[in-house]
């Protein structure tokens, strides 16, 4: 019984994407593992300082380890331990790294589907999470820079070869194009152009190119129609128009 017991058990660390009520008793909680890819999960519902899985842990974004019964022939597992992989030191307790761990966390559960390895998208993910967490100033832009970073991952991100100030952003092809598309989904050159410094920016530089509210967020319309378009059944993110708020 206990050999048995042993092979089911399967260990585990991951990313928490999403965390929805199952039953009275029970929550599933998508996780995005560095063994699997997306997997969901059970865990308690009711808190009790007892128990060997903590709800606190599976906060959007976070890092856990963990191990879970991996029952055959289903598709939701139970976790049995859990515990914080990442120690966490600002994001949850920041306001404005809240609410972008939140959009992040609904726009990967929504983007991310395979359930396969994948393990330079995984440690891109851990690695901005932590980023995050340590950075003290200057991440107004993170959110952008990780979308577009992100694309890369996904076989999503837009051809940039022989841009030119008056090309047309090309939504639906991925590309920069001089000639206005006879299609409808495109960027006018004037705002092209925000897209192509976004692509040159990363963590450690984001701070150098200075946005405003309007434009950050125009941009951010611009990533999200261009993932909508590319990716099946992305839906309207609810916690969009709570970033749009802050930044």
């Amino acid at each position: 019984m206990c050999i048995f017991a042993s092979v089911m058990l399967q260990k585990y660390v991951g990313i928490v994407l999403h965390t929805v009520k199952y039953n009275d008793k029970a929550n599933i909680v998508h996780v995005y593992t560095e063994q699997s890819g997306r997997m969901s999960f059970l865990i308690p519902a009711q808190r009790s300082r007892k128990s060997a899985v903590k709800q606190v842990l599976f906060q959007p974004l976070s890092v856990v380890e963990f191990e879970a019964d991996m029952r055959p022939r289903s598709g939701i597992h139970p976790i049995k331990e859990a515990k914080a992989w990442y120690v966490f030191t600002s994001l949850p307790y920041d306001p404005y790294k809240s609410a972008i761990a939140m959009f992040l966390a609904e726009f990967l559960y929504r983007a991310l589907k395979e359930e396969t390895t994948n393990i330079p998208l995984f440690a891109y993910l851990v690695h901005s999470v932590q980023w995050l967490d340590v950075c003290e100033t200057s991440f107004a832009n993170f959110h952008l820079v990780f979308l577009m970073r992100l694309s890369r991952f996904l076989g999503l991100y837009p051809n940039v070869e022989e841009y030119s100030s008056s090309d047309y952003f090309d939504l639906l092809n991925a590309c920069f194009v001089s000639s206005q598309p006879y299609h409808g989904m495109f960027v006018r050159p004037e705002e092209a152009s925000h897209i192509r410094t976004l692509m040159r920016m990363n963590y450690e530089t984001m701070h150098l190119f200075a946005m405003n509210r309007m434009e950050r967020n125009r941009c951010l319309d611009i990533i999200n129609e261009y993932y909508r378009l590319h990716l099946p059944d992305f839906p309207e993110l609810k916690s969009l128009p709570v970033l749009q708020e802050l930044f």
